[in-house]
């Protein structure tokens, strides 16, 4: 990963529960030359992702891309919570009020709050392109709540308008093998590791699809008794999070993706998203399991000017990841409408 800039937003920073953090920072990439007349496009990426979408987000974000900073600003901000520098639970750990478990609960909502600051900080007056996939794409229907007509077109990929029942059951039960590696609640900067490789492991059944692993994960002949492909996927990917990631921002953020309601506290689900202004495109992939069509079906049937497409993937959750030719098609012919 490339280095990101860092914003510093002096002073208290309200979150939604009402406790406070201090002196927020905010770490970002950007890509392309800023001027006034640059068609802004910001990205709110997902759960365990960082703020360079160059690096993770191949095949839309790059030179030769849809997304090339020849044509576009490009922006992405690392989330509250993470740590991938901006303020989370491991950002000071001499600060017990602001570290480890300790660290407050942060929500969608806050995550929107964090963005707005930044893009005042860089004088971005209009984003032309907002979007987001998974977490990325709860946070983007927050964003765009507040931006309204300073937003031209918004597109919401694999999401949904208020986190589900079956989701937050996969989170919990990912939050509890975090609990069940003692080292976990004993607040050290690598506690919770085994716990973090078997919650990535939970969470990669989400991610894909049972087509997916019979694609990828089958053996090639009829002899296999142990040691087989689809075990040592699981341990690799869990090992992979580990060797990048921390257990406390795993937690705090699987609880802000449970968190997400566009509708709390301002009279209903379909009331929020009717104020919604862009132009939208709302996103589904087939196979998905963790956010199923009817998830995206219910936000472009809400969000007045929207239009649903539907990608067919064997993948699963992160088809957005995999199939990005596909995904490309359709977002140039929806921005050349």
């Amino acid at each position: 990963m490339n280095a990101p800039h860092t914003f510093e937003n002096k002073g208290v920073f309200a979150l939604e529960s009402g406790e406070t953090l201090h002196d927020v920072r905010i770490a970002y990439h950007t890509f392309g030359t800023f001027s006034p007349e640059s068609k802004v496009v910001w990205v709110c990426h997902a759960l365990t992702a960082n703020s360079d979408v160059s690096d993770w987000w191949k095949g839309l974000f790059g030179e030769n891309d849809l997304f090339r900073s020849s044509a576009y600003f490009v922006v992405c901000a690392n989330i509250l919570g993470s740590c991938y520098g901006t303020t989370g639970p491991l950002s000071n750990t001499e600060i017990a009020a602001e570290s480890f478990l300790n660290f407050p609960i942060v929500t969608t909502r806050d995550m929107a709050n964090a963005h707005a600051l930044l893009k005042n900080h860089l004088k971005i007056d209009a984003i032309e392109v907002l979007i987001g996939s998974s977490l990325g794409g709860q946070q983007a229907q927050e964003f765009a709540f507040i931006l309204q007509d300073q937003l031209k077109n918004l597109i919401l990929i694999a999401t949904n308008a208020q986190h589900s029942p079956f989701g937050i059951a996969f989170n919990e039960a990912q939050r509890l093998a975090l609990l069940a590696d003692p080292s976990f609640e004993a607040n050290k900067c690598y506690g919770g590791q085994k716990g973090l490789k078997a919650a990535r492991s939970i969470a990669m059944l989400s991610y894909r699809s049972y087509s997916g692993y019979g694609a990828t994960q089958q053996e090639e002949g009829n002899e296999t008794t142990d040691n087989f492909r689809a075990a040592s996927y699981q341990n690799y990917q869990g090992q992979k999070l580990v060797n990048r990631f921390n257990a406390y921002s795993y937690w705090f953020l699987s609880k802000a993706m449970d968190s997400h309601n566009i509708g709390r506290m301002r009279g209903s689900i379909a009331a929020a998203l009717a104020t919604l202004m862009a132009k939208t495109l709302v996103v589904s992939i087939t196979s998905d399991l963790l956010f199923p069509i009817s998830e995206q079906k219910y936000l472009a049937d809400h969000i007045p000017n929207a239009q649903l497409e539907v990608m067919d993937s064997v993948f699963g959750h992160d088809g957005f990841l995999v199939e990005t030719k596909e995904l490309e098609q359709i977002i140039t012919n929806f921005l050349n409408k």
